[in-house]
Order: structure tokens, then C-alpha cells, then sequence
């Protein structure tokens, strides 16, 4: 085994803080991972806190993972010591059901094995993710990082990337769609620099006036308080795709109101409850609502390519590992743009 130095919580209540535990052994296909820098999600702290049900402790959070490879199985192929490689939201799936043959591994039948806050496929061995030092991971669930600087900008493409790439690649968005992008945070940043990439016309909504500005530096070509009646009133039916972020309580169906016919709200917040929906905002204009869940191993992978052409990287804000418990409270209060990066 390998002795591993971290930092974890140890219960929902424990503040993150240094926590030291094995990884295993590598084997014919893993490669070893000298971690550079971590991102810094909002779901590690739901998950340190068991807000998303009981999480397995201890916990050592983190799923935007870059570093160097400092040693490889005997049967690895696509890897070499010395490259930088990354790791997303899952290490591991079944490899067997329709979903992960199809490379759609986020969707596999028996679930993914997660980074951290999970079990192997044994199902007793506890994952433990990026706020560490090393990682071990098997090289078909490993991303070539397409990047040689900035690695810091890097790591929440693997999670805030990913997520807001893939359902807007999977929606067709491109020139002549108009397309809302609903909350600037860590998520609503890079959906703004995405669907400004793609060629749309990007209008941010948020609940601050304090984010216009930012949000035209991001790409977006138009802004709306969502706060405001009358501008939300002017913009119902013109979005053909509504990219929506928000992960806290809130009133779904003003949104679907923006849609056009046959609009669709492309859902990737998770509130910690569940919204009201009025069918009939639906049916009424042939309005849909897609969920969508990171991705898979190969998307991500084209996702970071599709970066590295267009220069597209995350605005961070670089951290310490002993200021994580500062960073959880700023997060809590909006106060980053827009994602913190531990320099491991």
C-alpha cells in the first residue's frame, strides 16, 4: 500500500484538516499521480457535510485533479512517466451495461465508482480524492491534459468543464441559437464561455447587477436581472436553450417562460429541494427540461482538446490546502470567481 498525507473530514460536523491514508499498490494498468493542483467544487462541501445523504468517513473531498505521472503498471499504454494527467468525477464503472460501452460512463447502470466519497468495485474499499498528494488510478479512467502552463486554470475543467460542455454539445447548440445561461458561478462561468465558443448569442441572467460587467467579459453578449419584472417580462419566448446552474430553491417555472417553441432548459444544479414544475408551461409550447451529468471518459477528453484549440480555461482563485476551511465560507457567501484551486 501507499502511504498517502491529506486532508479529510472526519465526520459531518469536523472541519476539513490533515488526515493521512493508503492508496493501493499499482497495478499492470494504473498509473501514480503526483497531485499539482486540485479545484475546489461546491459539492465537496455538501459531501464533507452529508448534505447529499450519509457520506463515508473519514472523507478526503476532491475531483479536479491535475499532476504529474510519477510511475506507471507494467501493461499501461497510453500514459508515460512524466506526462500531466488529470482526473475527473469517477475512476472506475462497471465497463459491461449499454451506457459504458457506449462511452457514457457517468450513466452506468450499477453507478460509477466516484473519486472520492465511495467504494471501489469490491465494494468495501473507500475512494479517497484530490486534496492529497498522490493518486492512484486505473489509465482507462485518466485524461491526457492537453496543456503545458496555467495548470491551475485547468483542474475545474474536469468538473465544471465537463458538466456545462457536455449538455450543450448534446442540445446542438451553435450560431444562430439564443442561449441563456442562468447563475455565474463556478458552473454558470465556464456555460457562458462555452456557449459564447459555440457561436450563440449568450444573454447571462442572474440575481446581481454586480455581475454584468464580468459576465460581457466572459463572452455573454446580453444581460438580465432576474430580479427584474419587466425584463423578464421582455424576454419571454426568446431562448431557444436555457443553461441552468442554480443549485438552491427557486422558482422553476418564471424560467420556463423564457423558452421559445420547443425550447429546452438544460438542467445541471441540484437544489436541496425539489422544485415545483407546472406541467402546463411545458405542454403548452412543447418545452422540455434535460438533465445532464458530467461526462463521460471520452467527451471529457474532446472537451479538453476542444479547450487547449480555443484557449478556454477557468477563472480561479489559487489557494493553500490550509485555507480550505476559509475557502468552504466564501463559497457559502459567492465570494470566488470563480472557482478556488488548492496548489498541492
Amino acid at each position: 500500500m501507499i502511504q498517502v498525507a491529506g486532508y479529510g473530514a472526519i465526520d459531518a460536523q469536523a472541519p476539513i484538516a490533515p488526515i493521512s491514508f493508503e492508496r493501493r499498490d499499482i497495478g499492470p494498468k494504473d498509473i501514480l499521480i503526483d497531485i499539482l493542483y486540485c479545484g475546489v467544487c461546491h459539492s465537496d462541501i455538501h459531501m464533507a457535510r452529508s448534505e447529499w445523504g450519509p457520506s463515508v468517513y473519514p472523507i478526503v473531498p476532491g475531483h479536479e485533479i491535475v499532476g504529474k505521472i510519477t510511475q506507471i503498471g507494467s501493461a499501461v499504454s497510453q500514459f508515460k512517466v512524466g506526462e500531466i494527467a488529470g482526473v475527473g468525477v469517477f475512476v472506475d464503472s462497471c465497463r459491461e451495461c449499454p451506457s459504458c460501452k457506449k462511452g457514457q460512463e457517468q450513466y452506468c447502470d450499477e453507478g460509477f465508482t466516484p473519486t472520492y466519497n465511495g467504494y471501489y468495485r469490491d465494494g468495501k474499499t473507500p475512494t479517497f480524492g484530490g486534496y492529497s498528494n498522490q493518486y492512484v488510478v486505473d489509465e482507462d479512467y485518466a485524461l491526457h491534459i492537453p496543456f503545458t502552463s496555467e495548470l491551475e486554470r485547468v483542474a475545474p475543467l474536469l468538473c465544471a468543464g465537463i458538466t456545462t460542455y457536455s449538455p450543450l454539445r448534446y442540445a446542438g447548440v451553435g450560431p444562430g441559437h439564443k442561449v441563456a445561461v442562468l447563475g455565474l458561478g463556478g458552473l454558470g462561468h465556464m456555460a457562458v464561455k462555452f456557449a459564447a465558443s459555440f457561436g450563440a448569442e449568450v444573454t447571462m441572467l442572474s440575481t446581481s447587477p454586480s455581475k454584468e460587467a464580468d459576465a460581457k467579459r466572459l463572452g455573454a453578449h446580453h444581460f438580465a436581472l432576474s430580479t427584474d419584472k419587466e425584463q423578464m417580462k421582455a424576454l419571454r419566448g426568446q431562448f431557444d436553450f436555457i443553461l441552468n446552474t442554480v443549485a438552491a430553491k427557486y422558482d422553476l417555472n418564471k424560467f420556463l417562460d423564457l423558452l421559445t417553441v420547443e425550447g429546452k432548459m438544460l438542467l445541471v444544479g441540484i437544489p436541496p429541494e425539489d422544485n415545483e414544475l407546472g406541467s402546463a408551461k411545458l405542454i403548452s409550447r412543447r418545452r422540455s427540461i434535460i438533465g445532464s451529468n458530467i461526462g463521460g471518459i471520452a467527451e471529457t477528453q474532446e472537451m479538453l482538446d476542444y479547450c487547449a484549440k480555443h484557449n478556454i480555461l477557468s477563472d480561479v482563485e489559487e489557494i493553500q490546502m490550509s485555507e480550505i476551511n476559509g475557502a468552504y465560507d466564501r463559497i457559502l457567501k459567492s465570494d470566488v470567481k470563480y472557482r478556488f484551486v488548492i496548489k498541492m
